[in-house]
């Protein structure tokens, strides 16, 4: 793959069989398939870099708008493959941290990949998998869809993917399921924030593409400074306690909102908005709002 573009020949080599298929339409919605439902989707370190580079290649590109992470057949991904788990009882300590390593920067990628991600889940999404839907920003579930944090019941635990999934559900959450291994069903997840909406396996094409005409209608650099944004106000500095504290993010506030205002963006979403037409990154024709 291309870094300013995923070209045709890769797109044709990775459908002849390979396990992670990578797709860019014209609109810029890129989609990102794990390909191997005789195995569930399980995935392994090799898949683990093929999945690092794709997002890595898409997040580099300037076309790329909308990232949905998806996969082919029955089960969305029975996380760790069995193969690659034997192998990893038999590494070292430092052989298992750089194995682990690996899982943890592909993770980090997608999880703080620049423009919106949607994990579009069909089926049984296990282990490691629950870690790459929470890494999306919103995540759309067939009601035949199920989730489970296996990893106690190897004696192991779910430690690459717990920024992400205690950051989704919550720690009290967090506490009860990576303790018990339950499986709870795609309604339970969207309780727990884990997913964002919950449809039909035969709607679920449709609400995913809803959710992206949604976010292509909204402009591009606002969405990814937003989107920036929010792990910001997040992860404000804590060590500033009190008004000093208060006055230095409303600064912060204040001075992204100004400079996306005079921005070249900014100041076409706007006068689209009064003139009453669509802006030039859509077709489409805006909405009110209020």
């Amino acid at each position: 793959m291309s870094s300013n573009k995923v070209d045709n020949a890769a797109l044709n080599t990775e459908q002849s069989g390979s396990a992670v298929l990578v797709h860019m339409d014209e609109r810029g919605v890129a989609t990102v398939t794990l390909n191997r439902p005789a195995k569930h989707n399980a995935f392994d370190d090799a898949i683990i870099c093929d999945l690092t580079a794709a997002f890595q290649a898409i997040q580099q590109n300037p076309e790329a708008r909308v990232l949905v992470l998806a996969s082919n057949g029955k089960s969305f991904s029975a996380g760790a493959d069995l193969s690659w788990m034997k192998r990893m009882a038999g590494y070292s300590y430092e052989e298992n941290l750089q194995d682990a390593k690996a899982l943890a920067e592909m993770l980090r990628v997608l999880n703080f990949m620049s423009i919106p991600t949607i994990a579009k889940v069909q089926g049984a999404a296990f282990g490691g998998a629950v870690g790459l839907v929470a890494c999306c920003d919103m995540a759309v579930a067939s009601d035949r869809a199920s989730f489970c944090l296996s990893e106690v019941k190897l004696g192991l635990i779910p430690a690459t993917i717990s920024p992400y999934v205690v950051d989704a559900i919550g720690a009290r959450a967090s506490r009860r399921y990576f303790q018990t291994a339950e499986r709870f069903s795609a309604e339970a997840a969207k309780q727990l924030n884990l997913v964002s909406e919950v449809t039909s396996l035969e709607q679920l094409d449709d609400q995913v593409e809803a959710m992206i005409g949604t976010l292509l209608a909204n402009g591009p650099v606002a969405m990814k400074a937003a989107k920036q944004l929010v792990f910001d106000v997040q992860n404000f500095d804590a060590s500033t306690k009190g008004l000093e504290q208060g006055s230095a993010l409303i600064n912060d506030t204040s001075e992204r909102i100004a400079a996306i205002r005079v921005s070249e963006e900014g100041q076409e979403g706007l006068t689209a908005f009064f003139d009453k037409r669509s802006a030039n990154w859509t077709q489409s024709t805006p909405s009110d709002k209020g």
